[in-house]
């Protein structure tokens, strides 16, 4: 098995900063190292959102072939379906777990993955020390680590709600686990160090081509939103028109990770304004409403917040 190499900071923020040539050429080393070690037995993680659209679209410039795959966990923006059933070869997965059943048997996706993470572990965890660590911290050299729960977070301790960053593992990691076991191929995804801590510290640790026990290559870990909407200009790239609606973020629709660091109008601000139905089902009947308002997230809007465009979702209840 192929070792991965620890990457420095400096080397992050340097690749960074390439020109968008140099980023899509280095992304295309990379994509033909996986495709090359695993004899071509790999799928790109298609979500429909501009990332993977750019990331599909490379790698098929290189080998056509390769099989996307979606999973459809119900949480998706229907505008995000409509563009993803217009995207040829796509294999789509369902989840075992709906959404709600997610929630009442782990806990809500709030703050951050890793906060959350932690969050869960306190409350579940049976050892003492280990409900200390993710509180305090661990001792190194007389210091604790950052790897634990920030003192901003620790009201949600005893919150009225679980929390959990186990959504992500059930609705989309378990069917991609299967997936992978069926066809032996290893995945290829859209997925930036700019997305998130968690991310950075993945490309960090493995760089963007990962052989660990989950294999997973990120060609475009060293890219950025702007690069990503640069690529789509200058090949006059097909995306979802979910986008044209003012949102910038189009994963799971009642997601809570990150919606605290949000101006207004918020994700779900602005979910109200276009997608009345979902709003109001992720509001009422999921409980969301309590859980962001507990956090300090605003979920209504002043009426001249956002211009109206008139958008009302088809959206089924019964596919949540």
């Amino acid at each position: 098995m192929v070792q991965s190499t620890k990457v420095p900071v400096w080397a992050l923020r340097q690749r960074q900063s390439l020109p968008l040539d140099s980023k899509v050429r280095l992304a295309e080393i990379r994509i033909r190292q996986w495709y090359e070690h695993w004899h071509g037995q790999v799928y790109v993680s298609f979500s429909g959102g501009k990332d993977s659209t750019v990331l599909l679209h490379i790698v098929r410039e290189l080998y056509k072939n390769t099989p996307a795959v979606f999973v459809n966990t119900g949480l998706e923006f229907p505008e995000i379906l409509e563009f993803v059933r217009s995207t040829p070869d796509v294999t789509w997965l369902k989840p075992d777990m709906s959404f709600k059943k997610v929630l009442e048997t782990y806990g809500y996706p709030i703050v951050s993955k890793e906060q959350a993470g932690y969050l869960h572990e306190i409350r579940h965890a049976k050892s003492q020390n280990r409900i200390n660590q993710r509180l305090y911290g661990k001792m190194i050299n007389g210091r604790p680590t950052s790897f634990c729960l920030s003192k901003k977070w620790r009201f949600l301790v005893n919150a009225p709600f679980a929390v959990s960053d186990q959504c992500c593992v059930a609705m989309k990691k378990r069917p991609m686990d299967k997936y992978v076991k069926e066809t032996g191929r290893q995945p290829i995804m859209g997925v930036m160090a700019s997305d998130s801590s968690l991310r950075k510290q993945q490309y960090l640790k493995y760089g963007c081509n990962a052989f660990t026990k989950r294999p997973a290559s990120r060609p475009l870990s060293v890219w950025t939103s702007e690069d990503v909407w640069a690529y789509i200009e200058s090949r006059k790239l097909r995306y979802s028109t979910i986008y044209d609606m003012g949102y910038e973020r189009t994963g799971c629709i009642f997601c809570g990770f990150g919606a605290h660091l949000e101006k207004e109008p918020n994700r779900f601000q602005r979910l109200r304004q276009t997608h009345p139905k979902l709003w109001k089902y992720c509001m009422d009947k999921l409980g969301l409403r309590g859980v962001l308002e507990y956090i300090g997230v605003p979920v209504d809007y002043e009426d001249d917040m956002l211009e109206s465009d008139g958008v009302e979702s088809n959206f089924v209840e019964t596919k949540v």
